[in-house]
């Protein structure tokens, strides 16, 4: 799955990444707003883990997307 797919129906795809990190906050994917590099913060916050593994944890839910996550046009 394309990240810009993602990033611009953030708001659509949200439910699947609480799924993923029940941890992070309504708060938190707001700031987040589709940005990786944001996203991959707030998982290292609040599951106290590496860069490196939370780019892995984001990879790996980027791989599972679907076009049944996103909106029909």
């Amino acid at each position: 799955m394309n990240w810009d797919r993602i990033q611009g129906n953030w708001k659509q795809v949200t439910g699947q990444a609480k799924e993923q990190w029940g941890k992070l906050t309504e708060d938190d994917f707001d700031v987040v707003a589709g940005r990786r590099d944001q996203l991959a913060g707030k998982i290292q916050e609040r599951y106290g883990v590496a860069k490196d593994e939370a780019e892995s944890q984001i990879a790996e839910w980027e791989r599972k997307a679907t076009d049944a996550w996103f909106p029909k046009k």
